[in-house]
């Protein structure tokens, strides 16, 4: 990871390096970034994640039951689900299935 004090260029950088056909949780990355209660920044990060001039895959990025709580920030009514569904995740009512095998934890794949 990069040199950078700027927390969401932290998480930015830890969001780049999930697997296709992966996913963490908001609460993952805060916890891998040394800020284990500052998930819901993670979260603010995500909807800025847009932004950003390198492609953030914040489609991958969901809650800690597998929940797509940030999808009401992608364009488009499905499009996060669209997304997760074309790497070979599968999303039923707006939970991902199989939640603990598609599941990447940045603390035990980044150390």
């Amino acid at each position: 990871m990069k040199n950078s004090d700027n927390f969401f260029e932290k998480v930015y950088d830890v969001a780049r390096k999930i697997p296709f056909g992966r996913v963490t949780s908001y609460g993952a990355i805060a916890k891998y970034l040394g800020a284990a209660r500052s998930a819901r920044m993670v979260g603010w990060a995500m909807n800025n994640s847009h932004n950003q001039e390198l492609e953030v895959p914040a489609h991958r990025v969901v809650n800690r039951i597998g929940l797509l709580t940030g999808k009401h920030h992608f364009q488009g009514t499905n499009l996060m689900q669209q997304l997760l569904e074309n790497e070979g995740i599968v999303v039923v009512d707006n939970q991902i299935q199989d939640f603990d095998k598609v599941f990447w934890n940045p603390s035990e794949e980044l150390r």
